[in-house]
């Protein structure tokens, strides 16, 4: 069991027929307590019925929700969200919220601290307060995992070399890597090339990029290892990304192999493809038995 902090937004996904809980950091924040973890998220919400909704719902999935500032001005995070036929999702994403004012308190530098990993997204680090916020304790976290999520227009290229350049472990999907590395001016032709030249322009031993339903490439420890992708007929691709990462992460701080760990990530990723939502509940048997079907 290890203790791991998820820094960021938390928010309502609105569907057009429906709105479910969720946020990126969040996502991560679930899956990994419900793979036996123990999660704490650092965030915050409005002073509003829809930031209680979310505070119950956290608590309900059994992350400490004991680091979630209430905002007396800002509302809680809200995102619209648009499906094409395959499922795939672009989001309207409302601004400012809560999550954009995220302080630095003493309980945040504390529990940093003292967590063997601490999660963070580019999206937290669209306005200057969580920004700020997050550059501190990124100074105090001993394990450091960035997972890209790159939202128009809510990002530059210096905050993300910042934030790359402070990570010890990057997570992108295939579209994110070849961007970034156009903007280091890398061109490199093959996954593996740009993957090695973004490790090299910013010091990042580990590298994972997902590849939507072709499964996954993680680079780890100067070594490739891959995951073609498992078939389902996908529902939504919301929170997908997020529980593979959860769940890569999970195995790889635990000390299994690289190999089981991307297997198991893919296999995770896309079992939540095939139900509605960014979390439902999955058992470590139903997983066990999809990866060997």
């Amino acid at each position: 069991m290890k203790n791991i902090v998820c820094f960021g937004e938390i928010l309502w996904d609105v569907f057009p027929n429906h709105k479910k809980i969720g946020g990126a950091p969040l996502n991560v924040a679930i899956r990994l307590q419900s793979l036996k973890n123990n999660v704490a998220i650092i965030s915050s919400r409005g002073d509003d019925a829809k930031g209680e909704k979310i505070i119950e719902f956290i608590k309900e999935h059994g992350v400490d929700a004991e680091h979630i500032q209430i905002d007396k001005k800002l509302k809680t995070g809200k995102v619209k969200v648009m499906l094409n036929q395959k499922g795939s999702a672009s989001y309207d994403i409302k601004f400012p919220r809560a999550w954009d004012n995220i302080q630095l308190t003493e309980d945040a530098k504390e529990i940093t601290k003292n967590s063997d990993a601490f999660i963070f997204g580019s999206l937290v680090a669209r306005d200057d307060t969580s920004r700020k916020t997050i550059y501190a304790l990124l100074k105090l976290a001993s394990y450091k995992i960035f997972d890209v999520n790159l939202r128009e227009p809510y990002y530059t290229k210096e905050v993300l070399n910042n934030l790359m350049n402070e990570a010890d472990f990057i997570k992108f999907n295939d579209d994110e890597i070849f961007e970034i590395a156009k903007q280091y001016g890398g061109s490199q032709r093959s996954l593996e090339q740009t993957i090695k030249f973004i490790a090299e322009q910013t010091n990042t031993k580990s590298i994972c990029v997902t590849k939507g339903r072709h499964g996954a490439i993680l680079y780890y420890k100067d070594a490739f290892y891959y995951n073609s992708g498992y078939k389902v007929v996908v529902v939504d691709t919301v929170g997908a990304g997020d529980s593979f990462l959860a769940s890569l992460i999970d195995k790889l701080l635990k000390g299994a192999s690289p190999q089981n760990a991307i297997d198991f990530a893919c296999a995770v990723g896309a079992l939540v493809a095939s139900n509605e939502g960014a979390n439902p509940k999955i058992k470590t048997q139903d997983i066990e038995s999809f990866m060997n079907s």
